[in-house]
């Protein structure tokens, strides 16, 4: 059986049931915010009996979503503004999990921006721009989680990379560098961090469906990039959350130093 270009997209299906596979943990998740797979994983996460933080550079929503997620947990979840191309807003923030919760079990580093632009019209501010987001914000909360996670002799990462840190997009040239270098940060932190009884892993989503993803990809683009998966759609946030719980989970407890690819890609 051949897929054809106009084969009707799959549905997706119901997000599946809470199996207390975080239970007793205490997890981050930064860049919270909003409808995107910030959000859909410390939902996830407050669905697997996890205590959940929340950051997000932007104030306003981070506070609502907090609220929003406490409400559905029927507990407190934290939310904590952090910039992460700022080191001591990072360092504020890891503080205050420790703080809240006397521990952090998981850190999931979602923080992470993109942009469409033509290499030859993209200029040093915007490369920088989105590199100290994705990849140095990475960086800094990778090093700021490790730094807490190694006295404690346990503890694990998650990463949000890309499948664009594999293959390339015109006008993507520096998401997929950014996401590339996320995915060598995520194995050579997870090679250092293996010995103090830490995980590290990274998962690469190719496409996540959210409400304000045009904003950064015309819907001709969109239309190809859903006709490239083989259920010829983007996959649901909370798709991509579940795999990051997954990974959070001791139901992972081999998986270390891998960058798992949310995809069904086909070409």
């Amino acid at each position: 059986m051949s897929l054809s270009d106009d084969f009707a997209p799959t549905p997706a299906p119901a997000p599946p049931a809470g199996h207390n596979l975080l239970a007793d943990k205490v997890v981050l998740v930064t860049a919270a915010a909003g409808t995107g797979i910030g959000m859909a994983t410390a939902q996830r996460c407050l669905d697997e009996g996890a205590e959940v933080v929340v950051s997000d550079a932007h104030e306003r929503r981070c506070a609502e979503t907090a609220e929003q997620l406490t409400a559905h947990a029927g507990r407190r979840v934290l939310g904590v503004p952090c910039d992460v191309t700022k080191e001591d807003d990072v360092q504020r923030l890891f503080d205050a999990v420790t703080t809240a919760h006397g521990r952090i079990d998981v850190a999931v580093n979602n923080a992470g921006l993109g942009g469409q632009v033509p290499i030859v019209d993209m200029t040093d501010d915007q490369w920088n721009l989105v590199l100290d987001v994705t990849l140095n914000g990475t960086f800094r909360c990778t090093r700021a989680a490790m730094s807490r996670m190694i006295p404690a002799g346990r503890g694990v990462i998650v990463n949000n990379a890309s499948v664009l840190g594999w293959r390339a997009q015109p006008g993507q040239a520096h998401y997929a560098a950014a996401k590339a270098g996320v995915m060598a940060l995520t194995r050579c932190a997870a090679a250092e961090a293996a010995p103090q009884g830490i995980r590290i892993n990274a998962v690469a989503p190719s496409l996540a469906e959210h409400p304000f993803l045009n904003r950064v990809i015309s819907d001709e683009d969109l239309a190809l990039l859903r006709s490239r998966e083989l259920f010829h759609r983007g996959a649901e946030v909370w798709e991509v959350a579940s795999v990051i719980a997954f990974l959070a989970s001791d139901y992972s407890t081999y998986l270390s130093g891998e960058i798992i690819s949310v995809s069904s890609q086909h070409a």
